[in-house]
């Protein structure tokens, strides 16, 4: 089954409006972050989430602004050397950023927080890594108990393909967290395109986090399916045509990143009613088979 579109504000450029759009579409997800717009994102999608209280939103915790990273230090979250780093799993920083995330939206409870680039703490060092995202968990644990949180889970650039962690050292790190209680760990992000196409390729073999996402029952959301906007400049009609006649080089490449197994959701940052509409046809497609993914990433990858 072809995933679901949903809307993601990172580089999103008039966010009220392309809100607006998602849910007149069904759109069920909305994506965001307590950095994205310079740190507006958030206070933008409120009217919007007010307005459709069905609509599902999930949020961020890791990367801060200047700004929010001052108030986290007067707040005592962050001490001034946490917060000139721009990003931090520290417990403290994780609980106010919470607060200030249901805050922002307008949520008394949020539907899904993810551990933004948890990978960016202690690189290099694994133990260190798993320890911070533990003790991270452990303070999404107390919020899903307070009711402040459906679930959690990671979104991440870089952590599976750098091996900083697998889906199987997450779930048990959710498992310690929780203790004697069931986790909470429901999702994870992760790019998948046509440019990032690890996790197609190894899906396709049986390998990667998208069947061990998938076998353990996780939402699994594909970032940057356009590659930030880049891929459809690199990919040509011919390319196009190879994966479904009569797409754009846009649109196949949104019914590619929406056809690999194991993908529920696939965010798109489109600003305009034309480039939505354009995007709901393509994950409107039947999903290209495993053979036709074989084939259109061995084409891919042949110098």
């Amino acid at each position: 089954m072809t995933a679901q579109l949903a809307l993601g504000t990172y580089r999103c450029r008039a966010i009220p409006q392309a809100a607006a759009r998602a849910v007149a579409s069904g759109a069920q997800w909305i994506d965001t972050a307590p950095n994205y717009s310079i740190g507006r994102a958030q206070t933008l999608l409120a009217p919007a989430l007010a307005t459709h209280p069905s609509l599902r939103v999930s949020t961020k915790a890791g990367y801060f602004t200047a700004a929010t990273g001052t108030e986290a230090v007067n707040a005592g979250a962050l001490t001034e050397d946490q917060a000139s780093a721009g990003h931090s799993l520290a417990p403290d920083y994780v609980r106010w950023q919470i607060a200030r995330n249901r805050e922002q939206l307008g949520r008394d409870r949020l539907d899904l927080v993810l551990l933004h680039n948890p990978e960016r703490s202690h690189p290099g060092d694994r133990p260190a890594l798993h320890q911070a995202i533990r003790d991270a968990f452990v303070v999404l644990e107390e919020a899903a108990a307070a009711g402040h949180a459906a679930g959690y889970g990671v979104a991440t650039w870089a952590g599976f393909e750098e091996e900083a962690f697998t889906v199987g050292d997450l779930l048990a790190l959710a498992a310690e967290a929780a203790g004697e209680r069931e986790h909470h760990l429901v999702a994870v992000q992760m790019p998948v395109s046509l440019v990032m196409m690890t996790p197609i390729v190894q899906v396709l073999n049986g390998q990667g986090p998208l069947p061990a996402a998938t076998g353990a029952g996780l939402r699994v959301m594909a970032a940057a399916p356009l590659h930030g906007g880049e891929l459809p400049g690199m990919v040509d009609q011919k390319l196009a045509d190879l994966i479904r006649p009569g797409l754009t080089p846009a649109q196949a490449c949104v019914l590619a990143a929406a056809s690999c197994p194991g993908v529920t959701d696939v965010l798109i940052a489109a600003s305009s009613a034309p480039h939505w509409s354009q995007a709901a046809d393509a994950v409107a497609q039947p999903s290209l088979t495993a053979a036709q993914l074989r084939e259109i990433t061995g084409v891919l990858a042949s110098p």
